[in-house]
């Protein structure tokens, strides 16, 4: 009953020892701030979640705005997002995915910002022309901005683990934009050039200092004494009694490595053979080939509220929360992304690269988890670059920038209407995200698909 003690005001129900918790801590310093300075409220824990949920829209106009090199459609990109159904509950709700989607995003838009800055670099540098001796050689060195995606990616990876392979990804991105800014200089080799003189710059702007902060962010274990595990090393000798992360290991002893540390790596084996070995039955987990298409959503909360009460004009009504994107931009998006593949592959649009790398490493890993129980809402992780997807084929369909008055006023027609009919959209299922009291027949036509109720 401890939901109703808390409510109630009761603090006292809340332990003081430490307690297996399977996720890194950033995430929950983030919810805990909300409390902080609002209390142990529904308000206070939902605050910061809906702070940085209201931001992101923000920061995703900028990052459109920065892509396309047009403010109509970062706007429009900030507009699909506000728009989402998904990130409107998880925006205000308490949990950690949202965190992670915000420092994703925040860590795209600081490596947009180096790529500009470095091609705005090598333009001075090489402002008399194309030099491949030069281009093969020049170093652009650490840049703060890619230090800034280093330690944004630091803080998703210390919200959750799948933080890691975004970090991954967006490693490997700036080192090929990187190349590319050496073909664009006239490097003849620049792949090898990038390799020599950037690949080790981008290691320790972004993996070193993400791997810094991801250690910093479990300060408050290292410093409480009653931390969960805080103590297991102090009287063992070796890492873990026979394995780590999987991988077997010798007997051996470790007694080299701080105690403090030896305790960390053992929590953390734990933490990994939790996530690996998760796969307890849910009535709403999903497969992760289904998240693009909506097949299951997850039901947050649901109140059934009789004639009379609660605005209820129905024998029987509901109020339900219900954890769902909004179907026609997530299904529209699913054409975006292969609208993409054929821009990055046939055209070589390094935009179009860039938001599927941020999908892809968002969502693509999940993948290898068939046999694990997950749910739809790890998916707003990737819901900014399914936005920006949309937003670059609604790009497309305005026309380019030669186009004849008819084919723009054909294009901004279909675009009107199709942003409009995601407003519709978000308008018709925002009862059913928001709680409202909807009477039965109104709720069932809400649920278009019999895996959605």
């Amino acid at each position: 009953e401890a939901n109703d003690q808390i409510l109630a005001g009761r603090a006292d129900t809340l332990q003081t020892q430490g307690s297996y918790i399977v996720h890194p801590p950033i995430g929950k310093w983030t919810i805990a701030l909300g409390e902080q300075l609002f209390g142990l409220t529904p308000f206070g824990w939902r605050f910061a979640l809906a702070v940085l949920g209201t931001l992101s829209v923000l920061m995703l106009c900028r990052i459109g705005r920065r892509l396309f090199r047009s403010t109509l459609l970062g706007c429009v990109a900030g507009l699909l997002m506000a728009l989402d159904g998904l990130h409107f509950v998880m925006s205000r709700t308490s949990l950690l995915d949202l965190v992670l989607m915000f420092w994703i995003l925040a860590a795209f838009g600081c490596l947009l910002i180096d790529r500009d800055d470095t091609r705005a670099m090598a333009a001075h540098l090489f402002k008399t022309g194309p030099d491949a001796a030069h281009a093969a050689t020049v170093t652009f060195g650490l840049r703060p901005w890619r230090i800034m995606a280093g330690i944004c990616l630091g803080l998703a990876c210390g919200t959750k683990w799948s933080g890691i392979h975004v970090l991954a990804a967006f490693g490997v991105m700036t080192v090929l934009w990187d190349a590319g800014t050496r073909r664009a200089c006239g490097a003849r080799r620049p792949w090898r050039a990038a390799l020599r003189h950037d690949a080790l710059f981008a290691f320790l702007s972004t993996v070193a200092i993400a791997a810094a902060i991801y250690i910093w962010s479990w300060t408050g274990w290292f410093m409480t004494d009653g931390g969960y595990f805080r103590h297991w090393a102090d009287d063992r000798a070796g890492l873990s009694p026979d394995r780590v992360f999987g991988i077997p290991l010798p007997r051996f002893g470790m007694t080299w490595v701080p105690a403090p540390l030896r305790s960390l790596w053992h929590y953390h084996a734990e933490m990994w053979s939790f996530h690996t070995h998760l796969d307890d039955p849910h009535l709403y987990q999903s497969n992760p080939w289904s998240w693009p298409v909506l097949g299951r959503p997850v039901l947050y909360y649901n109140e059934t509220v009789h004639q009379g009460t609660a605005g209820c004009t129905e024998q029987d009504c509901y109020q339900t929360v219900l954890g769902i994107g909004t179907p026609l931009l997530w299904w529209t998006g699913v054409i975006a992304v292969g609208y993409l593949l054929f821009r990055w592959a046939g055209r070589r649009d390094w935009r179009a690269g860039a938001i599927l790398c941020g999908l892809g490493a968002a969502y693509l890993p999940w993948m290898a988890f068939q046999e694990r129980t997950i749910f739809l809402f790890y998916a707003v992780a990737f819901v900014p670059f399914l936005c920006l997807a949309v937003t670059m084929m609604l790009g497309a369909l305005l026309g380019p920038p030669g186009a004849t008055e008819r084919r723009r006023a054909w294009g901004t027609a279909g675009v009107v209407a199709i942003i409009a009919l995601i407003a519709w959209n978000f308008l018709y299922f925002y009862p059913i995200l928001a709680g409202e009291t909807i009477g039965r027949s109104a709720w069932l036509d809400r649920m278009w698909f019999g895996t959605w109720n």
